[in-house]
């Protein structure tokens, strides 16, 4: 699908609005994207980046069971590779360099966990155009992860199942891929 913007290059960018249940479909290039600096279409005074920077604002105002509250034990944090605070990051909302999320993750797991129900990690979505093979790939790697448990636990004939299941899996993969 090619970019609604400039119609030139591959939309990576799909954004779906819905207000008072009418739907409007968005598809940008990451080059359109860019541009948009971070403004979702449609929604003139709202960014993603000030969504984010409003969650950090609120975990900072809690009250912490530390001396002191929270925003102390924040002010020594600093990412390692490009020097940015997680001061910084909270006000603008966007990450450094790549370092900055293992450097704050102390700090963000608790914020991931209240707006993902309790989930720091994310599963994500894949367009049915994008990823054919990426959910049988998905399914695979959850039977080896049961497969590890089952032989932890001495479960061997249920364990010995699951390996035939899995290598099964994995045929039909390969089939796809180079059929």
């Amino acid at each position: 699908m090619l970019c609604q913007e400039c119609k030139e290059r591959q939309a990576t960018l799909h954004f779906t609005k819905i207000i008072n249940g009418e739907k409007t479909e968005f598809h940008f290039c990451d080059v359109c994207a860019n541009e948009q600096d971070g403004h979702m279409p449609g929604a003139k005074t709202f960014s993603m980046h000030q969504l984010l920077s409003g969650l950090l604002d609120f975990e900072q105002q809690m009250p912490s069971a530390h001396k002191g509250g929270i925003r102390k034990t924040r002010e020594g944090l600093t990412c390692p590779e490009c020097k940015m605070t997680y001061e910084q990051f909270a006000k603008i909302g966007r990450f450094g360099c790549s370092e900055c999320y293992k450097a704050f993750q102390s700090k963000l797991d608790p914020i991931f966990k209240r707006i993902h129900s309790g989930n720091v990690v994310h599963g994500g979505k894949v367009p049915k155009r994008v990823g054919q093979h990426l959910h049988l790939h998905k399914e695979i790697e959850k039977m080896k992860q049961e497969l590890q448990a089952l032989i932890a636990k001495e479960e061997f004939e249920q364990a010995a199942e699951l390996r035939d299941r899995i290598r099964s899996l994995e045929k039909k993969l390969k089939e796809k891929r180079e059929g």
